[in-house]
């Protein structure tokens, strides 16, 4: 396994620097590096914080828990050609488990799940396990307008971090935070002490947003994926159906699915320490493969 590593100034976990597709790519890694990797990516929008409490658990069970920035979000790099479609996503996953010397297990929340999903199907090999937070190859549509608007609101600005709170709440259904100074770290100011998400605007245009091309490469990675899959669906979720997740068993026959209660979509953050235990629990169920 390779990387480059920083410790960070607090405890909470190690800086490491890895190779995405052209780009680096931050995460916050938690347990021994020898250990079997588990790889955590974000819902567009977000950043690595939203996988901590996940990736801090699995690393005190024994494995080598990274929580990553997806590019353009957080500290890894903007995509200097302006490329966020899905598949720029997926080849940073593919390109991550080219560094390790051991299979890999993928978790992803939303965008994070989908490029789990398409760069993990190119690489069986390398993959133990696959888990998806409510992600699905069929996703509605309209569901994702409070996305589109959430990204569209955000490029201007915010004045204060209420402001910002306010955004959060009113596109994508998330309870009103009390304490917003908690967005500190999500944000960064500029010379007019205005207030940004720290994502690259770009990450949010309409052309990256649920494109056609995006269904086709996840239809086609259901198809082609072999590794094992577990769906963790949000049972609040306002883009996945019960069509949708039919039509997955169909393209994907070795799909296990379970049911998260009382969440919607983009549940994760704030509900770590019962999805690391999902996750303990299957792969105590998927062995590591071992190649001879």
């Amino acid at each position: 396994m390779s990387g480059t590593f920083v410790r960070y100034a607090y405890s909470s976990g190690t800086t490491v620097r890895y190779r995405g597709d052209g780009l680096e790519l931050v995460g916050e890694a938690f347990g021994d590096p020898a250990a079997p990797p588990i790889l955590f990516f974000h819902g567009g929008g977000q950043s690595r914080s939203a996988w901590r409490g996940s990736a801090r658990i699995v690393g005190d069970a024994g494995y080598y828990g990274v929580t990553f920035d997806l590019r353009g979000h957080g500290d890894s790099e903007w995509a200097t050609d302006g490329d966020y479609l899905l598949d720029a996503y997926g080849r940073d996953v593919e390109a991550l488990l080219q560094q390790f010397d051991r299979q890999v297990t993928l978790v992803g929340a939303s965008r994070g799940g989908q490029a789990s999903l398409v760069g993990g199907s190119r690489h069986p090999d390398r993959v133990r396990m696959v888990m998806l937070a409510d992600v699905a190859p069929l996703m509605r549509d309209d569901g994702v307008d409070g996305i589109r608007a959430f990204f569209a609101e955000g490029e201007a600005g915010f004045g204060t971090l209420d402001q910002a709170a306010d955004s959060l709440a009113r596109h994508l259904g998330q309870p009103r935070m009390g304490d917003s100074s908690r967005l500190t770290r999500s944000m960064r100011q500029d010379a007019s002490e205005r207030w940004h998400w720290r994502w690259d605007p770009a990450t949010g245009h309409a052309e990256f947003l649920h494109p056609p091309s995006e269904g086709e490469a996840i239809l086609a990675a259901a198809a082609r994926i072999t590794s094992p899959v577990v769906l963790v669906r949000a049972e609040l979720s306002h883009l996945l159906t019960d069509q949708g997740v039919a039509h997955f068993r169909e393209l994907t026959p070795q799909l296990q699915v379970v049911t998260a209660m009382g969440v919607g979509h983009m549940f994760t953050a704030d509900r770590n320490d019962g999805f690391a235990a999902e996750l303990l629990d299957w792969l105590a169920k998927v062995p590591e493969r071992i190649e001879a």
